[in-house]
C-alpha cells in the first residue's frame, strides 16, 4: 500500500517526517490544527498523495499542516509566523481556539491525552484577532523594541 512506501509524498508521511507516533496522537494534532476536516475530505485521507503528482494543498491547508507537524512533536516552544494569514475568519478563530487550549486534553475526563502539555507560544502576527489573545505583545522596529505590554494597552494605542 501507499502507506508502506517510505519516501511516498502522502499526507501521513509529510506530517510525521519519519517519527513513529500513534494514530491517536496524529489525530489529536490534526484536530488541534483544525486540519482534520480537510483530511477527511481527501480521496484516501492520510494516505492521499500530495504535491506535484497528487492533491495540491491551499495556502491555508499548508499552514495548518505545518501546525499539525509541530504539534505531533510536542515541543516546549511553538513558533508561528503569521500562521493564520491565509485562512478565512471562521477557520482562523477555530484554529487559535484549538491551539490555545492545547494544554487541556481533548477528552476532559481523560488525563491520557498525548498532547496534554503546556507549550509556550511565540506568534508573529499583524491580525488584531490574534493579538487580543496574547499574554504579552512585543513590537519590534528596526531590531529595537518599541512596545512591550498587554494586548489592551497595545490595542488602545
Amino acid at each position: 500500500s501507499a502507506l508502506q512506501v517510505q519516501g511516498e509524498a502522502i499526507v501521513r508521511n509529510n506530517l510525521l517526517l519519519g517519527l513513529e507516533k500513534s494514530d491517536a496522537t496524529l489525530h489529536e494534532a490534526l484536530h488541534r490544527s483544525s486540519f482534520e476536516q480537510d483530511i477527511a475530505a481527501m480521496p484516501t485521507g492520510l494516505a492521499t498523495l500530495v504535491g506535484t503528482r497528487g492533491v495540491r494543498l491551499s495556502g491555508g491547508q499548508l499552514q495548518r499542516a505545518a501546525a499539525a507537524r509541530m504539534l505531533v512533536r510536542q515541543p516546549e516552544l511553538l513558533v508561528f509566523d503569521d500562521l493564520s494569514s491565509a485562512l478565512d475568519v471562521e477557520t482562523e478563530q477555530q484554529l487559535w481556539k484549538a491551539l490555545l487550549h492545547v494544554s487541556t486534553p481533548l477528552d476532559s475526563h481523560s488525563s491520557t491525552s498525548s498532547l496534554h502539555y503546556s507549550p509556550t507560544f511565540l506568534a508573529v502576527s499583524h491580525r488584531p484577532s490574534v493579538l487580543k489573545q496574547a499574554d504579552q505583545i512585543i513590537v519590534l522596529e528596526a531590531g529595537q523594541i518599541i512596545f512591550s505590554g498587554l494586548p489592551h494597552e497595545f490595542l488602545a494605542r
